[in-house]
């Protein structure tokens, strides 16, 4: 298999020829490999790269396969987000359904003051649409792997849009599920295990490999929704709402008129942390937040917004303040949140368009990305 060929794939692909023995689970990582070893030198999105470890999980996955046993990501190559290492929950579930670990994916410095970025010993990680632009954070070298085709998918993880947010910019999907659906490692109850994909029917697969359970595309045939471009609070772009409200439109949505105020959750988000704030606005904001939603979600099926309110800044900043607000008062709320490709915005830089929904409707979610991703193809960056 050639790296043209396999970067072209995505995990259910994948899998499906790996099943079939119509390649097998060390061929795609052997493509895999080199598709990296092409890609990363300029893209700087692994940290480590564990070859001879990976080649000898794949002939696990090949002798497994020819013993009949054929798991449900047999032989898929993926990334792991450095912070949770081989070890985490996520990582050992999907090892155990057949997914063969090539290496680790950057994360931010740990003393940086900011998130969205990724960082390696060769130097930052760059976003593959745009070499002078951070591809966003934490999970910056997964969403950047991802999109380039150097994996179909690598585990992320989302404490304040650290899914949402880089794969808004490099132009793929991320989805955060309800929180505490998910085994996680943060006793504040704000990070959810994850991870990024380049189609809906990955993220579908995804996510029922760690639930053990089935789950896909559902809901009704035109969801009502509500479009809201600041959630009240947020200071946006002009062109990041256009670009996100026009993919928007493109859905069979039944649309409902309504304001949409929220507080703004950092005073929430930091008590949580344990970070300096006043505890008594904290929960003020909070309570004011979760009665908002549940008065939204009562005659609404979907909440939509841009995924971040800037485009992908440069290397030196300007950082976390500037990118999460439309997306961590859902980490505090617990409310299911996707992020998906919605277009590209004048700099050539991608945009996206963040969906959220009831706790555990996941399965709007899947449906929205999937009637976006037929209706509207993403492509792939330059290179």
């Amino acid at each position: 298999m050639l790296p043209e060929e396999y970067r072209r794939l995505d995990a259910t692909a994948v899998a499906a020829l790996v099943t079939r023995r119509e390649t097998s689970a060390v061929e795609v990582a052997r493509a895999a490999l080199a598709r990296l070893a092409e890609a990363d030198p300029r893209l700087r999105a692994f940290r480590t790269v564990t070859a001879e470890q990976a080649l000898a999980d794949a002939r696990e996955v090949d002798r497994a396969v020819a013993g009949g046993r054929c798991p449900p990501l047999a032989g898929v190559p993926i990334g792991v987000k450095a912070w949770e290492g081989v070890d985490a929950p996520q990582t050992r579930r999907l090892r155990a359904a057949g997914c063969v670990v090539i290496g680790l994916t950057s994360v931010p410095r740990p003393t940086t003051e900011w998130q969205t970025w990724g960082h390696t010993d060769r130097g930052p990680t760059v976003n593959p649409w745009r070499a002078d632009r951070s591809p966003g954070g934490s999970s910056a070298g997964s969403a950047a792997a991802v999109a380039a085709g150097v994996v179909p998918l690598a585990t992320a993880s989302d404490g304040a849009g650290s899914t949402r947010i880089p794969a808004a910019w490099c132009g793929v999907i991320g989805l955060k599920a309800t929180g505490g659906r998910l085994p996680a490692r943060d006793a504040a109850g704000l990070n959810v295990p994850g991870a990024v994909v380049r189609t809906a029917r990955d993220a579908a697969l995804h996510l029922s490999v760690l639930l053990g359970e089935d789950v896909g595309p559902g809901g009704p045939d035109r969801p009502v929704a509500v479009w809201s471009s600041t959630l009240g609070f947020a200071e946006v772009g002009p062109e990041q709402a256009g670009v996100a409200r026009a993919a928007a439109g493109a859905l069979r949505l039944t649309w409902r008129e309504r304001p949409v105020r929220l507080c703004d959750p950092a005073p929430a988000w930091r008590a949580l942390r344990g970070l300096p704030a006043d505890p008594s606005a904290a929960e003020a904001a909070r309570r004011t937040n979760d009665e908002r939603l549940r008065e939204l979600f009562a005659e609404a099926d979907l909440l939509l917004t841009p995924t971040t309110p800037t485009p992908p800044h440069g290397h030196d900043g300007p950082g976390t303040a500037m990118t999460v607000g439309l997306t961590w008062g859902f980490n505090i709320s617990g409310h299911p949140a996707i992020s998906v490709p919605a277009g590209l915005a004048a700099d050539g830089t991608p945009v996206g368009l963040q969906a959220v929904a009831r706790p555990g409707r996941e399965d709007l979610l899947l449906r929205l990305a999937a009637d976006l991703e037929r209706l509207r193809p993403w492509p792939s960056p330059p290179g």
